[in-house]
């Protein structure tokens, strides 16, 4: 089971300057409760987004043409299906990004894991569009706006339609 995992806004924005567009504190804590314990595999420029640090308890596999590229407590590979191969004994890795990543992804993966921010942003970087005739919505947990998150937000899970 190959799981994309992304915090996307109505107009599938990203983020804009390889920086997130919101902050929603409750959707932190779920990304960290279902990748923990998982292989992440994500792009460089998504990993130098995070501070160039690894995620804790969970094995990073950052995506990267850099032969040179230097970061502590990482695996490299130079393609999404090279990554993929060295996160084959996770039944369940995470695709974390970036945008070019999650385009690649669509065709590989079996769950689509979203967090929705219900605003449109500007933004550089844009999520796929989600085509309905391969995706199934198969939950949906609506959380209204509060003190700690400036927008509501819905986590929407999706699984391929059909059998590979």
């Amino acid at each position: 089971m190959i799981t994309i995992i992304a915090a996307i806004s109505e107009n599938n924005a990203l983020g804009k300057d390889n920086k997130m567009l919101w902050h929603l504190p409750d959707d932190f804590k779920r990304f960290k409760k279902v990748t923990t314990g998982h292989n992440v595999i994500m792009g460089r420029k998504t990993f130098q987004s995070l501070g160039n640090k690894a995620l804790p308890k969970r094995t990073n596999i950052i995506i990267t043409r850099q032969k040179s590229y230097d970061a502590s407590c990482i695996i490299l590979a130079d393609s999404l299906r090279k990554a993929l191969r060295i996160a084959q004994n996770d039944k369940n890795p995470y695709i974390l990004g970036g945008g070019m990543v999650y385009k690649e992804a669509m065709n590989l993966a079996d769950r689509l894991d979203l967090t929705i921010v219900h605003h449109t942003f500007d933004a550089d970087t844009f999520f796929p569009e989600i085509d309905l005739k391969i995706w199934k919505e198969v939950s949906r947990e609506f959380h209204t706006k509060d003190a700690k998150h400036k927008y509501d937000f819905s986590f929407v899970m999706y699984e391929r339609k059909g059998i590979r």
